[in-house]
């Protein structure tokens, strides 16, 4: 991690001490070698609480590694180039007042808060489980009748950071005419990312709507589930017809592959339980390295199942560095979750373009395909990069549909929202790299770049000779981003993996819902938007980094980017000595905490009482003096041994009204309260529609299309939809005779 520990050194950045999210920003810088000082508030800031013991003080630290402290912006030595301020506009109303005493160059203000100040919720306090409601991540995660369920820890407070962090790093590399003085980022917009292609979806007339099919049962895709091993658990999931028909091969049922009724994973969805009846018992007889090894040889996706307490003892991820140790206890907690090597060849500034956006001019050699790596560049793409997409009619991007098929009007390849959602701003090659030509023409496009990025299985781009020592070869100072699941080395390397596969291994399973539960995800692919939003992040620092340092070779393994979202409960565990409680909507930090069913069909509001404001606004909105007066009830502990009856109450009230007049009512008291929003529904939130989130761009095929925007603005404005997505080589021979003029 030496070199990691380097990439940023220089910056010096201020961190105005608010909830996770601005510490854990502020934590990215240091953990990347930038300066970094905590001014501290008039009052402590800790997170909420977990495990309601010494877990909490240790994710503190955590979150605080490697930072300074000062007692007041004006205390911190020099200018800094950053400033960041959060999470309500009260703080960053006080930051920019605070910035007005320094002397020197005035820094970027990054202001990061829960929601757009132009939106209805522009002035809500929020809390990671109100913005996990309004995502559409927790309508599905729970069993089929309900009531939903809200997932455990700070993820979206998480993801807000990173998105910050991101957005500062473009801020700063723009050219210092146009760098913008304020960068907005708001968590809710952050962590829309889980649910955007449903939200498009359905904006664009889809013919489905989010449904809640039951434990670890997410549309398009079974089995995805985890069984029981004997001595552990594995995750299993099977999406194409020769998964499953290996699948049934390593169980010795040629009969249930001949079974039509599971022919494709939308079957095995609807037949679950058989599926499950069938798998469960086979699995149960072998142990999990028995099937781990059986899914390598025959290339089905299964993993190993861990609790937190038990990934920091695993082989892979100590022979990789993933933990280290934290304050002053015996545990471990885990590191940046990737791994950054530079090359030298230190070079200038790239020559901008005609293109808007602090990368203008940046040329990006995309490999990848799906959702992950793509989204990566749609980043890069957002900010003004020339980022041309490689794929080819025998290898086309899997979100085309792993089955492609480039015939009919329209051809089916052409109209995939999630492929067209993820594409945007780039161009699109057709290059079969398995032939010299192809080769060739990649091999000229990679001696003009300045970012190469893929996320193939370890080594497959090594074996098609284009691998990071050739591209250094072609192109001096070139930085290479490889994003295997498990990243490019270790024990665990060869493991195939879908974005469900990278949830099962982050322990985060034995977190989320309930005690009589399996190890439960909490989405269909939750690994793949959170690996490609941390690895737009450490793209954009070797960019910082590469006038000082040169090019670099990054190993991000996306299993330890879901470590990151589960570092609370990964302190937590081993604190504790034992397994977290699973306590499916309650939590230690809020009570009550509760999802309750509302008058209409399938309506549910979220509440979620973590502040003595929210108390005090909850007894005022049931004029129950008797609750305000009660000292059992006065702390959190107390609220939560009553949990049974205050919930009852509030469902009692919720069922004569709609979710959304419910929540309205309840926020008018101060208590944190939403509808629980399906992602179906998220194209007319109003908070979305007001920040005007949600865009339009018109493409061949799809015609006028929903595209979600870039989740930041650079003083007030957003970074500019600029093409959509490329059909299939449409820009081929544009690139071509871009390489011939070079």
């Amino acid at each position: 991690m030496a070199q990691t520990q380097t990439a940023l050194q220089g910056l010096r950045v201020a961190e105005m001490v608010g909830g996770v999210a601005t510490r854990y920003c502020g934590r990215l810088f240091a953990q990347l070698g930038a300066e970094v000082t905590s001014v501290l508030p008039d009052e402590p800031v800790d997170p909420e609480p977990l495990t309601g013991g010494a877990g909490d003080t240790l994710y503190g630290r955590w979150l605080d590694e490697g930072k300074k402290s000062a007692p007041w912006l004006e205390a911190v030595d020099g200018s800094p180039d950053l400033v960041i301020a959060g999470q309500d506009a009260a703080s960053v109303a006080a930051a920019e007042a605070a910035m007005r005493g320094l002397t020197g160059p005035r820094p970027i203000l990054l202001a990061l808060t829960w929601f757009d100040p132009a939106g209805p919720y522009g002035d809500w306090s929020g809390t990671d489980e109100t913005v996990h409601a309004l995502t559409g991540i927790a309508y599905l995660f729970g069993e089929k009748e309900g009531p939903p369920t809200l997932p455990q820890g700070h993820t979206p407070q998480i993801l807000g950071g990173v998105n910050a962090f991101s957005a500062a790093l473009a801020a700063m590399l723009a050219l210092p005419d146009q760098r913008p003085n304020r960068v907005d980022v708001n968590i809710l917009e952050s962590a829309v990312c889980v649910s955007e292609v449903a939200a498009l979806a359905a904006l664009d007339g889809g013919p489905s709507r989010s449904t809640r099919l039951g434990i670890n049962r997410y549309s398009p895709t079974y089995p995805a589930s985890s069984y029981r091993t004997a001595d552990g658990w594995i995750g299993v999931t099977c999406l194409t017809p020769a998964q499953w028909a290996a699948m049934c091969s390593a169980i010795d049922r040629p009969d249930v592959a001949a079974d039509r009724r599971f022919t494709t994973s939308h079957a095995r969805l609807g037949l679950a339980d058989e599926v499950d009846s069938i798998l469960a018992p086979v699995i149960a007889g072998r142990s999990t390295d028995e099937w781990v090894a059986e899914g390598n040889a025959r290339r089905i996706p299964i993993t190993p199942m861990l609790s937190p307490s038990q990934l920091p003892g695993h082989e892979h991820w100590k022979a990789r560095g993933s933990f280290a140790p934290v304050g002053d206890a015996d545990v471990e907690a885990p590191v940046l979750p990737f791994h950054l090597r530079f090359t030298g060849d230190a070079r200038g500034r790239w020559e901008p373009s005609d293109a808007p956006g602090p990368l203008s001019g940046l040329r990006v050699v995309d490999f990848s395909m799906g959702w992950a790596g793509p989204m990566a560049t749609r980043l890069l793409a957002d900010l003004g990069a020339d980022v041309v997409k490689i794929e080819s009619l025998s290898h086309p991007d899997w979100w085309r549909g792993w089955e492609a098929d480039n015939t009919g009007d329209p051809p089916p390849l052409e109209i995939k929202t999630s492929f067209n959602a993820m594409n945007r701003n780039k161009r699109g090659i057709d290059l079969e790299l398995t032939t010299q030509g192809g080769l060739a023409t990649a091999k000229a496009l990679l001696a003009e770049a300045d970012v190469v990025v893929e996320n193939f299985a370890a080594g497959v781009l090594d074996k098609l000779g284009l691998g990071p020592e050739v591209q250094r070869q072609l192109r001096p100072g070139v930085i290479s981003l490889a994003m295997p699941a498990f990243g490019n080395g270790g024990p665990l390397v060869q493991i195939r993996a879908y974005g469900s596969t990278v949830e099962q291994a982050s322990g985060m399973p034995f977190v989320n819902g309930r005690d009589d539960w399996p190890p439960a995800l909490q989405h269909v692919a939750f690994g793949d938007p959170i690996g490609g939003m941390f690895a737009g992040a450490v793209l954009l620092a070797a960019l910082t980094a590469r006038s000082r340092v040169g090019g670099a070779e990054i190993d991000l393994a996306q299993v330890e980017c879901l470590f990151q979202l589960n570092a609370d409960a990964i302190i937590g565990e081993q604190v504790l000595g034992r397994p977290l409680p699973r306590t499916g909507n309650r939590r230690a930090s809020a009570a009550p905490c509760c999802v309750v069913p509302c008058a209409e069909d399938d309506e549910w509001l979220a509440v979620v009482v973590s502040s003595e404001l929210a108390w005090r606004g909850l007894c005022s909105a049931f004029a129950e003096e008797e609750w305000a007066g009660d000292p059992e009830l006065s702390t959190v502990a107390g609220r939560n041994r009553s949990a049974e009856m205050l919930e009852g109450v509030i469902a009692s009230w919720a069922i004569q009204r709609t979710a959304e007049e419910a929540a309205g009512e309840l926020r008018r008291y101060a208590v944190p309260a939403v509808a629980v929003q399906p992602a179906h529904a998220l194209g007319q939130n109003p908070q979305l529609e007001a920040a005007g989130f949600f865009q339009t761009l018109e493409r061949r095929y799809v015609g006028r299309h929903a595209q979600s925007s870039p989740a930041f603005r650079f003083d007030g404005v957003r970074p500019a939809l600029r093409r959509p997505a490329p059909t299939l080589g449409e820009h081929t021979d544009e690139v071509l005779a871009d390489i011939a003029g070079r």
